[in-house]
């Protein structure tokens, strides 16, 4: 299958692009894709003819999004709606990466693809659209709504994690948001299963994906720290303090929760998500690996 992959120095373009060896792949960062160009979108899908496209990009500064509304729209609204229009053309399918932060965090329980959306910000706002933009242009699209992404690579909570608890001997993190951590490993595996099974129109819709346990990034960050220890990693952390969000002012406004139900993938697709406690020691086990190889 010819694959094109956008967004691919991000964590899950770098999952895709790992884990595609049994695939023709064509991964494309911004520098070699502008997906906010129309032209140069369109071009790129008549030139390759991928088999499917999956879209991995987007501005996930969610504090910056803030005072870049207008990039953030762009990128997360533009280039959505300009590959659904060429995928249209071309009769392609479209895996488009969402998120959490379309929800405003103020349900009790697990988030289900049919709750209302009521972003808080800019980010949340801004990947709606894109949302919106997939449905609409796109006739052949599946849309995955995922959270809490971590990896081995780029920025993410676990790696800002194990570089300030080998800096500091005390931290404070919030305790009093709700999700669910998920590794771009995990998530790259989920949207192959989807593929090598053959996308089916029938199967068109959202989905929620996000490995379980929920969790705080309280818990998360001892997981993390505990993982660590487990390994041999050297750490100065001793200390990780709860604190609020109120104690821990953001530009831009988090979901207090959003843990979102992933049955319907699961169910559909027949694909056991695996916990998020595995593939941290997975991530935990690549960084090590790499601070040794440095």
């Amino acid at each position: 299958m010819r694959l094109l992959i956008t967004g691919a120095r991000g964590q899950l373009g770098r999952e895709l692009t790992r884990q595609g060896d049994a695939h023709e792949l064509k991964a494309v960062a911004r520098d070699q894709l502008d997906i906010t160009d129309q032209d140069a979108v369109s071009g790129c899908i008549a030139s390759f003819h991928p088999d499917a496209v999956i879209n991995a990009a987007a501005f996930t500064a969610v504090d910056r999004a803030e005072s870049n509304v207008e990039l953030a729209f762009a990128v997360n609204r533009q280039g959505p709606a300009n590959l659904a229009w060429a995928c249209r053309q071309k009769d392609i399918p479209l895996i488009h990466i969402s998120t959490d932060y379309v929800f405003n965090g103020g349900k009790q329980g697990a988030y289900h693809e049919h709750d209302p959306v009521s972003p808080l910000g800019v980010y949340g706002s801004s990947k709606l659209a894109g949302e919106i933009a997939v449905e609409q242009y796109a006739s052949r699209w599946m849309i995955l709504r995922t959270s809490w992404v971590f990896s081995a690579h780029g920025n993410n909570f676990v790696k800002t994690m194990l570089r300030l608890g080998a800096e500091r001997d005390t931290l404070g993190v919030v305790s009093d948001q709700y999700g669910c951590p998920t590794s771009a490993n995990e998530l790259a595996r989920a949207i192959y299963a989807v593929l090598d099974a053959g996308y089916s129109d029938e199967n068109r819709s959202v989905y929620h994906f996000c490995q379980p346990e929920a969790t705080t990034w309280h818990d998360f960050a001892k997981a993390i720290f505990s993982e660590a220890e487990k390994q041999g990693m050297d750490l100065k952390i001793s200390t990780v303090n709860a604190i609020t969000t109120a104690d821990y002012p953001t530009p831009a406004k988090r979901p207090a929760n959003s843990e979102m139900d992933c049955s319907k993938f699961e169910e559909i697709f027949n694909f056991k998500i695996h916990p998020w406690r595995d593939s941290l020691r997975e991530v935990v086990r690549e960084l090590k690996s790499q601070k040794i190889g440095h």
